[in-house]
């Protein structure tokens, strides 16, 4: 078995390039997954990566080497010194893929999550994994967002990435504008109840970023303001968390 040690390598670079480079990544419409859950998340999805690499001690645990097995390429065994050269993670999971950003089709989601300049990629992961898990069909964030393709977003998202559409746009307000059906934006004061509001039917949440919140522009277009009721002395929520909240009340109102 032969063993990639250089990290000079072509192949090497690129990899480490997908991993710290937003831009190239849209470029080549390329991401980085890393780690056991992901590569298995992307498998149950239908993703066939683009390439496989894998540690020497990797390929020889029975679980990533089960999934190397399935994954329909031939995988990259590097060194570990490669193989950290490549990926973002702290702790290298001693297995990563290639994968293509698929693209997004036209056809109308019953429920879409907007994101206006939600820059903390953590957060951005963590909505995404939420709508998945509340049957969210599209992840719509402005360019003033974090790459959502990014690896922090992806460890963030534990697979949720695979389970919706997600589409990056330069035009936040004409998304908005186009969606059929009621678009409730989520305010930290002066909306309505979360549990007193309207959630039925086809529905749209807007999230707004840390610290700055959703612009007024954004705002306007919102069909409902909703606020979630905390205690008080308290400003305000985590984005994340609050999109979660947001989530959880609508799938639980419509049994969706």
């Amino acid at each position: 078995m032969s063993v990639l040690s250089s990290r000079d390598n072509p192949k090497v670079k690129r990899w480490a390039k997908l991993a710290a480079d937003g831009r190239y990544r849209r470029a080549e419409k390329r991401a980085l997954i890393e780690g056991p859950h992901l590569l298995a998340a992307a498998l149950e999805h239908g993703y066939k990566p683009v390439a496989v690499l894998a540690t020497e001690e990797g390929a020889a645990d029975r679980e990533i080497a089960t999934l190397l097995g399935r994954s329909g390429v031939r995988p990259v065994i590097v060194t570990e010194s490669v193989f950290r050269r490549v990926v973002d993670a702290e702790n290298p999971p001693a297995v990563a893929a290639e994968i293509a950003i698929p693209e997004t089709n036209k056809k109308d989601a019953l429920r879409i999550v907007f994101l206006e300049g939600v820059q903390d990629p953590s957060n951005v992961g963590a909505i995404v994994r939420s709508a998945a898990a509340f049957g969210v069909g599209r992840v719509v964030l402005d360019r003033a967002c974090a790459d959502p393709w990014s690896p922090k977003a992806l460890r963030a998202g534990m697979g949720g990435h695979f389970g919706l559409q997600i589409k990056e746009t330069r035009d936040l307000g004409a998304e908005v504008e186009a969606f059929k059906g009621t678009v409730a934006c989520a305010v930290p004061r002066g909306g309505v109840a979360l549990g007193e509001a309207a959630l039925d039917g086809s529905l749209a949440w807007i999230f707004g970023g840390e610290g700055r919140g959703l612009s007024d522009e954004i705002i306007r277009r919102a069909d409902l303001r909703v606020t979630i009721p905390m205690a008080t002395g308290t400003e305000s929520l985590n984005v994340a968390a609050a999109a979660a909240i947001c989530l959880y009340e609508a799938s639980r109102k419509t049994g969706v």
